[in-house]
């Protein structure tokens, strides 16, 4: 196995960790969830430059990136719902658009065909992340004024607010990234479908 698949199995095991700190209690613990995430998120920016540059691009690479993907975004944002943090309409339809490109995405390695994630998956995928950094950090920021300085109520409403509309945005583009990846594969698609390659 080369460094770059290393690095995106590497972030599959981080994911553990994170929900670990995550739903750990005290001020340390998240704010280790903070940088295993950021860590974590940084993985899938390396393994990529790394693969590319070098020539270490592989059929193994271009599926288990992706799935690598949704298996930390998604998991940070199905524990978010469980703290309560964000509504669960959010989630259903990130994972919705996750279910119906992955199924694609399978579906055309079963007739031999390796599609690679798009630059719109990509740029999905960061906005995700910086969705959930911002709710880590505003979890670390609540607990460090809770434990060194004063917390108001008005607090909580601007970082709910902040919350929502990070949210919304990056459904918006996860919506949108999601069509554009089956308009721009549909030749494809219904070529496999016709049993052809």
């Amino acid at each position: 196995m080369n460094l770059p698949n290393k690095l995106t199995v590497s972030r599959i095991i981080l994911t553990f960790v994170f929900m670990f700190f995550l739903f750990s209690k005290g001020l340390t613990s998240k704010s280790l969830a903070l940088v295993v995430f950021i860590a974590a998120a940084l993985t899938d920016l390396f393994d990529g430059m790394i693969a590319k540059s070098r020539n270490l691009i592989t059929d193994f690479g271009k599926i288990m990136d992706p799935i690598a993907d949704k298996i930390l975004v998604l998991a940070a944002f199905l524990s978010f719902i469980q703290l309560q943090l964000i509504p669960a309409w959010c989630v259903i339809v990130i994972i919705g658009r996750e279910l119906i490109i992955t199924s694609l995405r399978l579906f055309a390695f079963s007739k031999g065909v390796v599609i690679a994630a798009s630059k719109g998956g990509k740029h999905k995928t960061v906005s995700q992340m910086a969705a959930i950094i911002i709710i880590l950090a505003s979890l670390v920021f609540k607990d460090v004024m809770k434990a060194y300085f004063f917390w108001s109520p008005v607090f909580d409403k601007v970082i709910g607010s902040i919350i929502y509309l990070s949210m919304l945005s990056t459904v918006m583009l996860t919506l949108i990234s999601g069509i554009s990846y089956i308009w721009e594969n549909r030749h494809l698609f219904l070529g496999l479908k016709n049993g052809q390659k």
